[in-house]
């Protein structure tokens, strides 16, 4: 495994499909964002990726479209969870066993993922509160997609504001904002999100921005609080370590994103 960085590297947002639904999923998934995805959308391709760019965790994350998925994606990513995989489960907000389901995620996973477009929910629905009070009980992390999408046509159920919102309602919730708070709603995050006790991680957040930009938002948020995310296949990870890399932070602030803050989040031993 090569390592471009001197950093250990845990990349907190990744997709894979099983084999059979992978060119299905690539094909739904280029045609909806227009963008042409790195690389077939698997679990072998993800690892030869890691391996490739010196990676040495990634998380994978799933999101049930409707709520009959969950169990079943959720036997496949325990079924394939690993010291180097870990997995961000699958849960609907319409799914009627949930909290059964939150206890089995707990007891196999890592988090859970919600992706409010796909699933068509606003985040601080006080109808879901119930599930939000389980998962802050058992104490999973959970990552939600937020701000605009890729193709532009969503609407925005996951806005900076409403996660905000849903952070004053369950503090202990640890909540990571995709996309450093929500993707193209950069005004938001600023007046929300930043210096909040949110993580945030930086899929599809560098290059997005002037990088004195990038700066400002890494600097006005917690260190602690900031995790490394791709977003892969959507691009090869090695774009994004290569910007963090270079970019001109502090070698402290660089360690943590790449890895100390999910590791102490997750629980992951290097030593």
């Amino acid at each position: 495994m090569k390592n471009f960085t001197n950093f250990r590297i845990i990349d907190v947002h990744t997709h894979a499909w099983p084999d059979k639904v992978a060119d299905k999923a690539r094909e739904y998934l280029e045609d909806l964002f227009k963008v042409k995805l790195v690389s077939s959308p698997t679990v072998d391709t993800l690892l030869e990726f890691m391996d490739r760019n010196g990676i040495d965790v990634s998380c994978l994350c799933a999101v049930a479209s409707r709520p009959e998925q969950v169990p079943s994606i959720n036997d496949w990513l325990f079924s394939i969870r690993s010291e180097r995989l870990r997995i961000f489960c699958a849960l609907h907000p319409e799914y009627e066993k949930w909290k059964e389901e939150i206890q089995r995620i707990r007891e196999k996973g890592d988090g859970i993922k919600f992706q409010p477009e796909f699933q068509d929910f606003y985040v601080d629905d006080q109808n879901i509160f119930g599930i939000y009070e389980e998962i802050e009980k058992v104490g999973l992390p959970v990552l939600f997609h937020c701000g605009e999408e890729l193709s532009g046509t969503m609407k925005v159920r996951s806005s900076p504001s409403r996660i905000r919102r849903l952070h004053e309602k369950f503090p202990g919730l640890k909540i990571i904002a995709a996309h450093f708070g929500g993707f193209r709603m950069w005004d938001e995050v600023k007046k929300y999100l930043l210096g909040e006790d949110i993580y945030v991680d930086t899929a599809y957040f560098f290059r997005h921005l002037p990088e004195e930009d990038i700066k400002y938002f890494i600097s006005h948020h917690p260190q602690e609080r900031i995790l490394f995310g791709t977003d892969f296949p959507l691009i090869d990870q090695k774009e994004d370590i290569d910007y963090l890399t270079h970019l001109d932070i502090p070698l402290s602030s660089k360690e943590k994103i790449f890895s100390f803050n999910a590791a102490q989040l997750l629980g992951i031993n290097f030593s």
